[in-house]
């Protein structure tokens, strides 16, 4: 079994915020795959279901960021699960809105969410950092983190977690980078129109404990698809 954990902060209020797209990413997955309801248990909202084969947990902790670890190692020692078994998708500053990568172990960067699952689960598990870029100024960083996508960012966002739901199943399998691969495909688009959000440079700032980044994008037309809908509620009123 995997254990795929989605970081964010739990209530309407924080919903919508570049902070929770990990959140957003494991309400894709569960949607496309056909996960059971969400449930609570350990401190937080699990889903269960299968993705190529494999029986997969998702889980999005409800003890705010900076505590993930505590909810995600109660179910890692339950299930007697490690490291190995453990997929993490969490906001990352240092990469440009729409880039993702992926890699196991590692520092946490200044992600106190990281910081958290680091210390409770190990460091070996795999974690998909999802660009939301860095805002310029280090001062700027918490109400960047802390805020709501913007309309533009549909552009990106909308497609980008379409895709992470698309091909769970290589990441599951570890197919690492081909997943990477088809998801900077599926914003190529993006790019024709207004720029690839994830080629462009960042402006590299140091973090103050949450994780977060921001470029220059120009306005795209309103994507459709399966999570066209459900972002559009998301964002509709953020500027």
């Amino acid at each position: 079994m995997l254990l795929i954990a989605g970081l964010g902060n739990p209530g309407a209020k924080h919903q919508n915020h570049r902070h929770n797209v990990g959140f957003m990413a494991a309400d894709a997955i569960a949607r496309r795959h056909s996960f059971a309801p969400w449930h609570k248990k350990f401190k937080a909202e699990l889903a269960e279901g299968r993705i190529a084969g494999e029986k997969v947990l998702l889980i999005k902790p409800q003890t705010f960021m900076n505590l993930s670890g505590q909810s995600v190692g109660e179910a890692m020692r339950f299930y007697k699960l490690g490291p190995a078994d453990l997929i993490v998708f969490y906001d990352e500053l240092d990469l440009a809105p729409g880039k993702v990568r992926v890699k196991t172990g590692g520092g946490n960067g200044g992600h106190n969410g990281i910081r958290s699952l680091d210390a409770h689960c190990g460091k070996d598990y795999r974690r998909v950092r999802i660009g939301i870029g860095h805002p310029g100024d280090k001062q700027k960083v918490s109400g960047h983190v802390l805020g709501d996508f913007a309309k533009v960012d549909r552009g990106w966002t909308v497609p980008l977690l379409d895709a992470v739901a698309d091909n769970a199943d290589l990441l599951v399998s570890g197919d690492d980078s081909s997943f990477m691969n088809r998801l900077s495909l599926a914003i190529a688009p993006v790019s024709k129109k207004s720029g690839n959000p994830g080629a462009e440079t960042v402006k590299q700032g140091k973090k103050t404990g949450a994780g977060e980044q921001t470029t220059k994008q120009a306005d795209t037309a309103p994507p459709a698809g399966p999570m066209a809908g459900m972002l559009k509620k998301l964002f509709g009123g953020s500027n």
